[in-house]
């Protein structure tokens, strides 16, 4: 299902970095994230709900121009 925020994400499993990019076109690079997080996020109904329950305030992050 299509997310309403969420346009792609992508796990680097070595880095343990997960890279979010929005519908507004904006990408984040969240840093530290174990993988059972991006596992949970794949498996989410609602992608949007997700971030924001599990992500969002909770991992470091810097904007990508």
């Amino acid at each position: 299902m299509p997310s309403s925020v969420i346009n792609a994400y992508e796990y680097d499993a070595l880095k343990h970095t997960l890279t979010i990019t929005f519908v507004s076109g904006k990408v984040y690079v969240y840093k530290a994230v174990p993988k059972q997080i991006y596992v949970g996020m794949r498996g989410a109904v609602s992608k949007g709900r997700y971030f924001n329950n599990y992500i969002k305030d909770l991992y470091d992050f810097e904007e990508i121009a």
